[in-house]
């Protein structure tokens, strides 16, 4: 998929069968021959799909397009055809609740996201939301419809469902985590553009989104690009969803498990599934859900920024007490003005965007807060989100008017756009008190 604000690029993958397929009787008991024509019972469906046997357990398959009617319609026959006893779909349990409970973020604690630092998590999922909304408003068709046919299926049917995916807040950290800063920069810059397009997703856009999530859409670009992109948004979820496969359905437990993922993953997940199931695949699997820990470096270098300018201080006092206060006065003036100006294109509120100013410069020169976390603290209390600005928080985020009317939303800008004016300021600051006292 191109987009001139994403720049994306989402290619047809060469494996993905572009004829109709038939499950049929013959079919399941042959994984070699899933189109058997002259089988008996056949199921006529749209999308790729591949039978493997471990074991007791035969494992069909279905690969789906996160957009599409067709791959909704696949879903149902193959679930109502009865010839299963579970359904392992490619959600993670986070995402499962807010497919069966899209009023769940109503519930949501602000303050405990701001407290836990994961207001720039929460707005990348919204920004990622933003366009499935648009999508679905243009195309007619709500992503991961076949999804949510899979969950009304399996319930009806009285089946097993499984949710095999990895935890998409740990995908992203493992992503971020794993990238140089200046590729976060480029994904950042990404999902932004999305936010503040307001060109028409194509038709042509939408049928090749089908091949893929959002989620894997959105990186896709740089995944073909870098190795260290492709591991964890890809390569470590296709591994992770064969391990909670294999956790799940030991042998004699199933017989037969339909499996639903996207398109983009039925390559790969086969493949491991194909391989002899491991020993002790929650081993594994948890060693797939550890965040890597911050760098040392990273960890002290908050102190060290602080260490410096008090040093600076101190360096301008002996040197001159008038040049020590000038300092001083440098730091808290940039420092103040530049944080407080992200408040200000945030549309905080006045007296939000003046305790930023006088926040920002002490929080600056310490690592334990930050300036964003004040500014949206104030915020929560001078502006409280009401219940309608979680209900309609979906849809306003669709647009960029949007993101600055919900207060949710806004609180979540007021975060961002505080932090990232505090961290100029330090810098800006920072080369300043040191052109003062060593520029000569």
């Amino acid at each position: 998929m191109r987009n001139e604000h994403w720049g994306l690029d989402w290619p047809t993958p060469s494996w993905i069968i572009k004829r109709p397929l038939v499950i049929s009787e013959l079919a399941m008991s042959d994984p070699q021959d899933i189109s058997t024509p002259e089988a008996e019972h056949q199921i006529p469906i749209s999308g790729p799909c591949q039978v493997i046997e471990q074991g007791s357990t035969r494992y069909t398959l279905l690969g789906t397009a996160h957009v599409s009617a067709e791959s909704a319609d696949d879903v149902r026959k193959l679930i109502q055809s009865g010839r299963f006893d579970a359904v392992a779909i490619e959600l993670c349990s986070s995402r499962y609740q807010s497919l069966v409970d899209p009023d769940a973020m109503a519930n949501m604690d602000l303050f405990e996201i701001l407290r836990r630092g994961k207001a720039g998590m929460v707005a990348a999922s919204l920004a990622l939301g933003a366009f499935q909304q648009r999508v679905a408003e243009q195309s007619g068709i709500q992503p991961g419809a076949e999804m949510r046919a899979a969950v009304d299926e399996t319930e009806s049917a009285n089946l097993p469902l499984l949710l095999i995916d990895r935890d998409v807040g740990v995908t992203l950290k493992r992503v971020y985590a794993n990238v140089p800063w200046w590729q976060r920069f480029s994904i950042f810059s990404g999902l932004l553009g999305s936010v503040m397009s307001r060109q028409k997703i194509s038709s042509e856009d939408i049928e090749r989104l089908k091949e893929g999530d959002v989620l894997e859409s959105t990186f896709n670009e740089f995944a073909e690009q870098s190795e260290s992109l492709y591991i964890p948004l890809i390569r470590e979820r296709d591994r992770y969803m064969s391990l909670r496969i294999a956790e799940e359905t030991p042998n004699q437990r199933y017989r037969n498990v339909l499996v639903i993922v996207g398109a983009g993953h039925l390559k790969g997940l086969g493949e491991h599934l194909n391989e002899t199931r491991p020993d002790h695949p929650g081993h594994e699997r948890e060693s797939l859900e550890r965040t890597p820990p911050r760098s040392r470096l990273w960890k002290l270098a908050p102190w060290l920024i602080t260490v410096l300018v008090l040093a600076g201080f101190a360096i301008g006092f002996s040197r001159n007490t008038d040049l020590g206060w000038q300092l001083v006065g440098d730091w808290f003036l940039i420092n103040g003005v530049l944080s407080a100006l992200g408040t200000a294109i945030a549309l905080a509120h006045p007296v939000t965007i003046v305790a930023t100013f006088f926040a920002a410069p002490l929080t600056s020169l310490n690592p334990t807060i930050g300036a964003g976390f004040v500014a949206a603290g104030v915020e929560l209390f001078m502006r409280k989100p009401k219940v309608r600005d979680f209900s309609t928080l979906r849809h306003d985020v669709t647009s960029p008017r949007g993101w600055w009317r919900n207060r949710v939303s806004r609180t979540l800008l007021v975060f961002l756009m505080a932090t990232l004016g505090s961290a100029a300021g330090t810098w800006v600051a920072g080369f300043r008190i040191a052109g003062a006292l060593f520029g000569g």
